[in-house]
């Protein structure tokens, strides 16, 4: 009913329902003439004459009765309007699209996720896995209300909160030469052959290494990189978000800290957009989750 204050038909309803203008005024708190004014508009915006007026009280005409029908119906949606948005609003209720990259679907997600669904099961969390570029994408997109990215070089269009440091550490061979130092530096693997993610430097975790890497395997699974690892094949970086996937058969040694490629992780959303309501409980459970695994490797 375009152009009419919805609040006249809680007056209208009320009076109806009591059949008297000075009952209606007693209950809603309002003068007897403000409740007559108030009937008089909404008279005046349909045209008709919603209640004979009678020495004893008011009795709903035929085109009052029709009315009344509407009236119920839109001040009952209003009123499940209200209580929607005031779920919304408490995390009793909602969605929250998130994604990440992989490796922090390893420990950090998983953690910030059940963390999130215990304190707020009304809301629907859903999770997308990708790179950082596929999610900033998303983000830009709409398909996404936050992400967990790793750097800033894609963020265009997009809010970043800094969430964790990701320090890498060197996997390789319990039988290497370096397997038991409490730390290495980047140029003394030189050398080796480099088990990577991908075969152009500039997509690896190598990139800005002091030499150039000779890559002997391309492997983008984890997990199967610590198999060839395992294997003697090679060694690898493994983020420290990753240190609790590790298999028992490989060492992890620590790069020295003015070797380690640190990649800064955040938690991204598309800017100029307003933010669910979930998403500031969800960002804290992220960085919950980021200061407990870093409080565990140290």
């Amino acid at each position: 009913m375009p152009g009419v204050d919805t609040a006249l038909f809680a007056v209208f309803r009320t009076v109806a329902r009591h059949g008297s203008f000075t009952a209606a005024a007693a209950e809603l708190g309002y003068t007897q003439s403000a409740v007559s004014r108030q009937v008089s508009a909404l008279e005046a915006e349909f045209g008709v004459t919603l209640f004979d007026r009678q020495p004893r009280g008011v009795r709903l005409t035929d085109a009052g009765l029709s009315l009344l029908q509407h009236a119920s119906a839109v001040t009952d949606r209003l009123a499940l309007a209200r209580d929607d948005i005031a779920a919304l609003r408490d995390l009793s209720a909602g969605r929250l699209r998130a994604g990440a990259f992989p490796t922090a679907n390893t420990a950090l997600v998983p953690a910030a996720v059940g963390a999130f669904e215990t304190a707020h099961p009304g809301v629907t969390l859903s999770l997308s896995e990708g790179l950082v570029r596929d999610l900033s994408d998303m983000l830009r997109a709409g398909d996404l209300d936050v992400a967990v990215i790793t750097s800033n070089d894609q963020a265009d269009g997009l809010e970043l909160r800094h969430i964790a440091d990701d320090p890498m550490l060197v996997a390789m061979h319990p039988g290497h030469r370096f397997a038991a130092r409490p730390v290495i530096r980047l140029a003394e693997l030189a050398g080796e052959d480099w088990i990577a993610g991908s075969g152009r430097l500039d997509h690896t975790l190598l990139s800005g290494a002091p030499f150039t890497p000779r890559i002997r395997y391309v492997i983008r699974e984890w997990i199967a990189k610590q198999g060839f690892v395992a294997a003697g094949l090679g060694v690898t970086l493994i983020p420290s978000l990753a240190v609790g996937s590790a298999r028992p058969d490989v060492v992890l040694v620590p790069l020295h800290p003015d070797d380690a490629p640190v990649r800064r992780v955040f938690a991204a959303t598309p800017a100029g957009i307003t933010p669910p309501p979930s998403l500031d409980a969800f960002v804290r459970c992220l960085d919950r989750a980021a200061a407990e695994l870093a409080a565990a490797r140290s």
